[in-house]
């Protein structure tokens, strides 16, 4: 094995294992390795002190953008085209939907045994199905995503909360929609008239948790962001009774 960047040459002593005498029990072959790979010790120790560190500081975290073009641009999302420098040297073409994030509301109320969660059904042509979720919109430009939840949830829905924490912040297809969606729990739920778009169609419901999660386990509740929130909650209740 080569050592390269010491700076002074060394020497690794291995010392042989005496020889036995006949009366003398021989070394087990678990004892010789054991012996060599104590020997062999000072000699890795040496490589891995020699190894040229990685600077990780030095190295980009992001991808360098070398020409970009606006492919489509709508009411809801932008499209673009783009050559870039990605942080591995690799330089590629990458197409990418533009989106000002959007805000998951994960709405519960107290049941007697479990949380109620507010779900909602509704239909979604790219899927070409109704779909089972949680409460979310868009935020507007300028807007606070806090802002956009609230505001949301009484469009959609009606309701207004008293307690509001953010719990979850993700992509939801990363590979080519750079749409983050922040997930705020939203409890003390209080009812009022709904303020629904001229194109959505809601129904909801509030639906015990365990219920929620068998609907995930089945297959019936499909919509990526409602699965990763309504699971968030299951396992912090089960944490919770493990607590008690």
């Amino acid at each position: 094995m080569a050592i390269i960047g010491l700076a002074k040459p060394f020497r690794v002593i291995v010392r042989s294992i005496p020889a036995c005498k006949s009366s003398e029990k021989l070394p087990t072959w678990d004892a010789v390795s054991n012996a060599r790979r104590r020997a062999e010790i000072p000699a890795a120790l040496a490589y891995i002190v020699a190894m040229p560190k990685s600077d990780h500081s030095k190295k980009r975290k992001t991808a360098r953008v070398l020409s970009s073009r606006l492919v489509y641009r709508g009411p809801v999302f932008w499209v673009t085209s783009e050559r870039v420098q990605e942080p591995s040297g690799v330089r590629v073409l990458r197409e990418v939907v533009r989106h000002t994030g959007s805000v998951v509301i994960l709405a519960t109320e107290d049941g007697p045994r479990e949380p109620l969660v507010l779900l909602e059904r509704q239909y979604r042509h790219a899927a070409n199905s109704y779909l089972w979720e949680l409460p979310a919109g868009r935020i507007d430009k300028g807007e606070r995503a806090l802002a956009a939840a609230k505001r949301e949830l009484l469009e959609e829905t009606g309701y207004t909360a008293r307690n509001w924490k953010q719990i979850l912040k993700f992509f939801a297809s990363p590979g080519f929609v750079a749409e983050s969606m922040t997930v705020f729990w939203a409890r003390g739920l209080k009812s009022g008239p709904a303020q629904p778009e001229a194109d959505e169609v809601i129904e909801q419901h509030l639906v015990p948790l365990s219920k929620a999660v068998n609907m995930v386990l089945r297959g019936t509740l499909r919509d990526a962001k409602t699965i990763s929130s309504v699971l968030w909650l299951a396992l912090r209740e089960k944490g919770r009774k493990a607590h008690k």
